[in-house]
């Protein structure tokens, strides 16, 4: 534990002097953290390597391999992250409101940053760049507990994100690495309230819960995805599929995939044959509803337990419903709060789930991937917020500022 107490306050240091940087050492920071990426790439594919063979051996499914996995390109896009983050618009010092009282004094509210973030995670590794980079921007040092699968691979990148920064003149224990993956470590790391100002849990359902739970720091919750697709009575089939078929398979590893589809009757007699013959291109094993089944027999029989499940692998749940009410209800019932669509060609029936769907992104005729950081225009993001406290979908750099209230005065005092 005396490796925590030692972060913990190298994390404060290093606050102290983000917190007094301007716009452009900041950005200068990111550029040489993403170049000193760049020239890393096959140290940190080395070291991704090691990682892939060791979670083969274990028999990690394919879906959670293609996130565990770094390749050229993958490394390219988190450097890009990284130069996206710096061209952004800087928050912090960003003034709110200012007014006057009557009594002369001007009250005005000024973004400043959180402090020192805390990061658990699972086997995802480009969340380590993701989160120092939003971090940084935003003045806040970080430290990262990220997935035993991944830690090889976490290792060579914050070794190389510390070299960046230390080019740029800026202290390196701005990003640093939890190494040790033992649970008493991550239980002491989830109660450093001392040190850490938030922590964010970023993976599965029972990570979320298990920081929940014993987490003595404040907790921005991010959600697992149990995401839905509602093909309505008048959607059009091409689009349907497309839709379906990019949000279930391009990446079946990812919170924003779809899980779970919802087909209006009307549509399902002509509707569902053609989805059959979409996902068997991918070897997608579908969980239907006995309705279903009766339309499509080679589809298996679901249980209330597909209805919630995020599969993260290439399996699909698939119930039919009588009304727009229904799929609504269903989806509210079901839902993680993360990401869910309609392909409609119906105005009211676009417009009525996008009101009464409770979810962070709620989308109509597009694929749930699009929840993401990068694609909403973040840059990046450090997570996707499912509560309602806070910050809500993709996490950018507002999400990890918070304010402080400025009051300027010419010598009142309260009677």
């Amino acid at each position: 534990m005396r490796d925590l107490e030692r972060m913990g306050r190298e994390a404060k240091a290093a606050a102290a002097v983000l917190g007094r940087l301007g716009t452009e050492e900041k950005d200068l920071g990111l550029e040489m953290a993403a170049q000193s990426l760049l020239e890393g790439a096959k140290e940190i594919q080395k070291a991704n390597e090691e990682d892939m063979a060791a979670a083969r051996k274990k028999g990690m499914k394919p879906g959670l391999l293609d996130r565990l996995m770094l390749n050229e390109e993958r490394i390219r896009s988190m450097a890009e992250g990284l130069r996206q983050v710096a061209k952004l618009d800087d928050p912090i010092g960003e003034f709110i409101s200012m007014k006057p009282r009557p009594n002369g004094l001007l009250i005005g509210q000024k973004r400043v940053p959180l402090g020192v973030v805390g990061m658990i995670y699972e086997a995802r590794p480009n969340v380590t760049a993701d989160a120092f980079g939003l971090c940084f921007k935003t003045g806040n040092a970080v430290i990262l507990k990220g997935g035993s699968d991944a830690l090889k691979s976490n290792m060579a990148m914050v070794t190389c994100l510390g070299r960046g920064l230390e080019r740029a003149g800026i202290p390196k224990t701005a990003v640093q690495l939890l190494e040790s993956t033992d649970r008493e470590s991550t239980k002491a790391f989830m109660t450093m309230d001392q040190y850490l100002d938030v922590l964010i849990p970023r993976g599965g359902a029972g990570l979320i819960r298990t920081v929940v739970e014993n987490s003595t720091v404040p907790v921005i919750e991010t959600g697992t995805g149990n995401c839905h697709v509602f093909v309505d009575a008048s959607a059009d089939h091409a689009m349907a599929l497309a839709i379906i078929e990019n949000a279930k398979t391009q990446r079946v590893g990812v919170c924003n995939a779809c899980e779970s589809l919802v087909v209006h009757k009307d549509a399902a007699r002509e509707f569902l044959p053609k989805l059959k013959k979409v996902l068997c291109r991918h070897h997608v094993e579908v969980r239907a509803d006995q309705r279903a089944r009766q339309i499509v027999p080679e589809f298996g029989a679901a249980t209330e337990e597909d209805w919630g499940m995020e599969y993260l692998d290439y399996i699909l749940s698939v119930k039919i419903v009588d009304s727009l009410e229904e799929a609504i209800c269903h989806i509210n019932t079901y839902n993680t709060g993360h990401s869910e669509a309609i392909v409609t060609s119906d105005y009211a029936n676009a417009q009525r789930f996008l009101d009464e769907v409770d979810a962070a992104a709620v989308y109509v005729n597009a694929s749930t991937r699009f929840t993401d950081g990068f694609e909403f225009g973040f840059g990046a993001e450090i997570g996707i917020s499912t509560q309602k406290l806070h910050a809500r979908g993709p996490m950018g750099l507002l999400a990890l500022t918070s304010t402080k209230y400025v009051i300027y005065g010419d010598g009142q005092v309260r009677k």
